[in-house]
């Protein structure tokens, strides 16, 4: 669905500590995105009981889970999906009865301990094996913000967000193939800079918004909620993309000196490109991909199963290495917003996996979705905590 903005924490790759008056030492950060080894599963499967988690806490907030299972359910509906299986052992008819009869547990009343209890009874559990094979996983957020646009270019509307180009090639699996030409060859699509320089997309505007940068922000949330000039709310979402990795842009904004390093976030950005947005094209061009957008349907932001996503409810992977659509559950430490302070605790919940991202690739790496609009934003942004991921499938005879 997107690519996503990621904290300040995630440029510092090399940390000088001095201990004393010895020489000092190298620190070498996680390698969050360190690809799996060759035929090596992003899943294993816990076998030691004690390495379980405990559901208790989760089992208390179920809030909305029941509506995000029915969404992957009807993913799982339509023909395509059975393309993605077997994941392993696990087939397509398992994921569609495992999402069923957590349903039906949601349905019995069961809370607490005792639907904790159900739950270890009935399912298997899988870890993803992380970064470092022994389960660490970097979860960051992501958000759709709320922007004023139109579907005309107006003296104040002058930054497009454009619809998929027919020119653009892709295979059944949604992978980008690249542009295709008049004789039918197919060479890669361009890139961000020379989408942008040419104007070769002319035409193909879908809406139009006030601010260079803000385009940028949806590039990378992958959708956002354009209110129009008579007031309607109109979601945009993501269909495509030009077929190139995601590259972040804070790390040469803090070479560059233009944010301190401790300060890179999406509010700061905001704050710099609007005093100087004669500098967006110069930095954000150093992401090549370039993201292409459809009116999304009713029912809110889609992800990339072209299902609605749910605030906590849905997360984004790496679609190439773990099983869509299937039911996660996920602790780490989330930021939450009690008046004017922020405070960081640890969070532990149910979600579906029915999202992915540019930015999120390999066993190390899980954006959650946080909601709509500035405060989601805000928390999106400051989300950067390292946590543990882990699958539920219905074990065999139940």
């Amino acid at each position: 669905m997107k690519n996503r903005i990621l904290l300040s924490a995630a440029l510092v790759a090399i940390v000088l500590v001095a201990v004393g008056c010895q020489k000092p030492q190298r620190i070498v950060a996680p390698q969050y995105d360190r690809p799996l080894a060759p035929g090596q599963l992003a899943l294993r499967k816990i076998t030691n009981p004690a390495e379980i988690p405990d559901f208790t806490d989760a089992c208390h907030n179920l809030a909305n889970l029941s509506t995000a299972i029915d969404n992957s359910l009807d993913y799982l509906k339509k023909p395509p999906s059975n393309r993605f299986y077997p994941y392993a052992d696990i087939t397509h008819e398992q994921v569609v009865k495992s999402l069923t009869a957590f349903k039906d547990l949601l349905k019995s009343g069961l809370t607490g301990s005792q639907l904790n209890d159900a739950i270890r009874q009935k399912f298997d559990v899988y870890e993803s094996v992380g970064c470092d094979d022994a389960g660490t996983v970097l979860f960051t957020g992501y958000y759709t913000p709320i922007f004023y646009g139109s579907t005309v270019k107006t003296a104040q509307f002058q930054y497009p967000l454009y619809s998929l180009p027919k020119d653009l090639v892709k295979d059944e699996d949604g992978k980008i193939l690249g542009r295709k030409a008049a004789d039918g060859s197919i060479s890669p699509y361009p890139a961000r800079a020379e989408i942008e320089n040419s104007n070769m997309l002319a035409g193909s505007e879908i809406v139009w918004l006030d601010d260079p940068f803000k385009v940028y922000i949806v590039h990378v949330q992958g959708s956002a909620v354009i209110r129009m000039p008579d007031g309607r709310l109109v979601t945009y979402g993501y269909t495509a993309n030009n077929g190139y990795e995601y590259k972040s842009i804070n790390k040469q904004l803090v070479n560059d000196g233009k944010i301190p390093p401790d300060r890179v976030n999406l509010d700061s950005m905001i704050d710099f490109f609007k005093a100087n947005s004669s500098l967006v094209r110069q930095y954000t061009q150093i992401n090549p991909r370039f993201v292409f957008f459809r009116q999304a349907e009713q029912g809110g932001p889609h992800g990339s199963l072209n299902e609605p996503v749910i605030a906590y409810r849905s997360i984004a992977t790496d679609k190439s290495i773990f099983p869509r659509a299937s039911l996660t559950f996920f602790a780490t430490k989330l930021p939450r917003q009690i008046g004017n302070t922020t405070y960081t605790d640890p969070f532990a919940g149910f979600a579906l996996d029915q999202d992915t991202g540019g930015a999120i690739r390999a066993a190390g790496r899980c954006d959650i979705y946080l909601g709509i609009g500035d405060e989601a934003g805000k928390l999106a942004g400051q989300t950067y905590q390292e946590g543990r991921l882990y699958y539920l499938f219905l074990k065999p005879g139940y």
